[in-house]
């Protein structure tokens, strides 16, 4: 009897260990280079079980083939492709764009999965289409007053709260500044999240959204299996967190468009059509609709919340954490912001905030240090043969790219890591390659936002430099370590630094 049981338990081992590898030799037989995959994981063990961040695990298989175009990954059973070569990356997420016009990161599609950053490439181009005039110059320079103002009662609280310490954690800092900006610029509420020190309806959905879940793991080792089953990352309180929002800004403006032109004065504008409509680019129809339901509007609602304030919050603390560890940086910055507000009548306008010149190359080469959104990914709509290579992608199959990977590989910046903002000099920057900066995307479904995210950013830090400085504190780390568990990159244990009062 026991010699049954134990042939029983041997085939079943046996049968199982074949299930969970019957994939591995797939890019091994197609000449495609890569790690060795282990059982039930793929090659996201590290990832899964909470040891690295995701961003640092795609970083670590870049590295580890620098003479190769593309590297053979795998999640849990299910084949992916690394793109490590520039020009490669160009065809797939430029050139080529209508082959891997998916991101392939969509979720249930009831719920908050029809918004514009996880919807499929039909449905992102009629929501892209429709919210790219928020984001106009125009649209632009209106907002500055809103975050000058929301900058300004910045200023004083931390002007408060350094009269009683002088070292902070900055992330959670300006968390209140993007919260207030976002709500006003998008959602025109008069939230006063800054100086209110609790927020905890904010730091509750904040931390759902941004804290992976076990479901969110399944996801990234069976891509695509929470759109198939219709299953919703979020537990029901964030849904009817952003229902209500929307609920409570149309009621406040009895239904219509005001003159405000934000984010919901162009959903009232469209919920009067009830459908969005544009063209289709896949087989079938000739065109897509969308009902402008509930629904969909708190879902467009979703992304923009998550867009405008996490990213916002974790740039902005890099960006001060980088400029406590370069001091001379930090001076630099001070005499620019200096500089332009005396230019400007201490007024910060959106040309005073153009000519931040200075500034805005830190900004760009904190976002080259610290990229927020690991890894980029696309999912083939068709079988796409990669050029100049005998390398096939197949309809479905998801390509990767790791811009923590590229943004910090020699061959595009010498000495990357070191922090140096003249790599972002007209001079330096002309011959670089497009896809050597990824911070945002590139091609045509990069961020939509990046152009508010910049301007939110610029507004607070040059107005925290006119009153204050930053130092490295007894607890500041001398290296960034990456949260395990976000998808946004964040720093482990929060950033905290000494702000300095400046003599003026």
């Amino acid at each position: 009897m026991l010699i049954y049981i134990l042939i029983a338990l041997t085939s079943i081992c046996y049968f199982w260990y074949y299930y969970l590898t019957r994939t591995f030799n797939y890019w091994k037989s197609r000449n495609v280079v890569g790690p060795k995959p282990v059982p039930l994981f793929g090659n996201l063990q590290d990832s899964s079980l909470r040891r690295k961040n995701i961003g640092v695990v795609f970083k670590d298989i870049y590295n580890a083939y620098p003479n190769e175009k593309v590297v053979g990954v795998f999640r849990m059973t299910t084949p992916c492709l690394l793109l490590r070569d520039l020009d490669v990356i160009k065809h797939v997420l430029i050139k080529d764009f209508d082959y891997f016009s998916d991101r392939g990161v969509s979720f249930g599609e009831k719920g908050l999965g029809n918004n514009l950053f996880h919807s499929d490439s039909d449905m992102w181009r009629v929501l892209r289409n429709r919210f790219t005039p928020i984001f106009t110059t125009g649209k632009l320079k209106n907002m500055v007053y809103l975050l000058s103002k929301s900058g300004d009662k910045f200023i004083e609280l931390v002007d408060d709260i350094c009269q009683k310490q002088k070292e902070h954690e900055v992330h959670s800092l300006v968390q209140k500044y993007t919260m207030a900006t976002i709500s006003a610029c998008a959602f025109g509420l008069e939230v006063d999240t800054i100086s209110d020190t609790h927020n905890s309806i904010f730091t509750k959905i904040d931390n759902i959204i941004f804290t992976p879940t076990y479901i969110d793991e399944i996801d990234m080792m069976y891509p695509g299996v929470l759109r198939k089953l219709n299953i919703d990352p979020f537990p029901k309180e964030v849904p009817e967190f952003f229902e209500q929002l929307v609920k409570t800004v149309i009621e406040q403006r009895n239904g219509k468009p005001t003159d405000r032109k934000d984010f919901m004065d162009l959903i009232l504008k469209l919920r009067e059509d009830r459908k969005l409509q544009g063209p289709k680019r896949t087989e079938g129809k000739n065109e897509t609709s969308l009902e402008l339901t509930d629904d969909v509007i708190a879902a467009q609602a979703f992304v923009f919340y998550a867009a405008g304030y996490e990213t916002s919050a974790s740039t902005m603390a890099f960006m001060l954490y980088a400029l406590a560890k370069n001091p001379d940086v930090q001076n630099k910055v001070i005499a620019e912001v200096d500089r332009v507000l005396e230019k400007y009548d201490g007024r910060l306008s959106f040309e005073a905030l153009t000519d931040l010149k200075y500034m805005e190359k830190v900004f760009n080469e904190t976002l080259r240090f610290y990229p927020l959104v690991e890894p980029l990914q696309r999912n083939a709509k068709r079988d796409y043969k990669i050029p100049r290579m005998n390398v096939t992608v197949r309809k479905g199959q998801m390509v990767l790219i790791s811009p923590l990977g590229i943004q910090h590989d020699e061959k595009y910046y010498p000495n990357p890591e070191k922090f140096d903002p003249e790599r972002f000099s007209s001079e330096n920057s002309s011959g670089r390659h497009a896809c050597a900066y990824l911070a945002f995307g590139t091609g045509p479904r990069n961020c939509i936002g990046m152009r508010f995210a910049k301007l939110q950013s610029l507004v607070c830090i040059a107005k925290f430099f006119s009153k204050f400085r930053v130092e490295p504190s007894k607890r500041t780390l001398p290296a960034m370590r990456f949260v395990p568990k976000r998808f946004i990159m964040a720093h482990e244990g929060g950033i905290h630094l000494n702000i300095i009062p400046r003599s003026i």
